[in-house]
């Protein structure tokens, strides 16, 4: 039954639910266990629906990876050492066979223990948990635009759009260089735009698990996108989509309106988020992407934005 303890294999269940109808009593503890990490989840829920949100990476993709988060935290949590103790309420009140620790306490001070015990397992199960979420933590800006900023420039040329916009999509699509689709030896796809793998795309190609919503339903699908040997063919690929495509006109020669570019994107279909304009344009205006240009302004011996 220990595919219980990951959320995403479902086999586990199988397996306790055969185990309950032969020893309900010896089961027990197990189910308690995963009632628990359904309470957890949905407290985590409460508190995310209560919090404002980050508006600048907000978006269904990332909504989906924070579900996936949360659920597998509040099994976590409710798997390893007291949890929140729901779990042990529970097999004692339902004649299952407990530890006695924290059952008969009898002091405030022993009670005082078992809780600092039981915020310890929280915050290490949450650590261990967490640390996969540190990888996605956005990339030095400056590194950043520094490596793709003469790809940036010729595709921004080439859509009559500044180069800021550019990187500013790139940006978003990748948490700045952050997450691209990576074949299975843990080689880059260098695909900086998310750009899928259609029937007319006859290049290399990497197959990518993903998240794909479904009448508003968030299913696991494998999907292909394309694959490039280096960034400079992602830039050189995207700018030719974009340019060539009648769904994309809209997008073309708005020189330094970012707002315009990502509009112009978004109404030809680039991306159903509703705020994915808005989000281009925040990135582009960021300090973060103005001290990245200005940087590279610096290093190229030309005037900053600030002089």
């Amino acid at each position: 039954m220990k595919s219980v303890s990951t959320w995403t294999d479902l086999s586990g269940f199988s397996a306790l639910r055969q185990s309950a109808q032969a020893d309900a009593k010896s089961a027990l503890p197990v189910v308690a266990k995963q009632f628990e990490s359904i309470f957890t989840q949905m407290m985590l829920k409460s508190m995310r629906d209560a919090s404002a949100g980050d508006g600048l990476f907000d978006s269904q993709g990332g909504d989906a990876w924070r579900d996936m988060f949360d659920q597998q935290l509040s099994i976590e949590l409710s798997q390893h050492g007291n949890g929140l103790g729901i779990a042990q309420m529970l097999t004692r009140q339902l004649g299952g066979i407990t530890g006695t620790h924290g059952a008969d306490a009898g002091t405030v001070a022993a009670v005082d223990d078992d809780w600092r015990q039981r915020l310890r397992s929280v915050a290490g199960a949450a650590r261990a948990v967490g640390s996969q979420a540190l990888k996605s933590l956005p990339k030095d800006a400056q590194d950043f635009v520094q490596q793709l900023a003469p790809y940036a420039q010729k595709a921004a040329d080439k859509l009559g759009v500044s180069v800021r916009a550019v990187l500013a999509q790139a940006a978003l699509e990748t948490q700045w260089g952050q997450h691209l689709p990576t074949h299975a030896d843990g080689n880059s796809s260098n695909n900086l735009f998310g750009m899928k793998a259609g029937t007319s795309w006859d290049g290399a190609k990497v197959s990518v698990p993903t998240l794909e919503f479904e009448d508003g339903v968030a299913v696991r699908r494998n999907a292909q996108f394309r694959s490039y040997a280096n960034p400079a063919q992602s830039f050189d690929d995207y700018a030719q989509l974009i340019a060539d495509n009648p769904r994309y006109a809209r997008a073309l020669n708005h020189g330094d309106d970012v707002v315009g570019f990502a509009r112009g994107l978004v109404n030809g279909g680039y991306a159903t988020d509703p705020a994915y304009a808005q989000k281009i344009a925040t990135i582009a205006n960021s300090p973060a992407m103005r001290d990245a240009l200005d940087a590279l302004k610096k290093l190229a011996g030309g005037p900053t934005s600030s002089e």
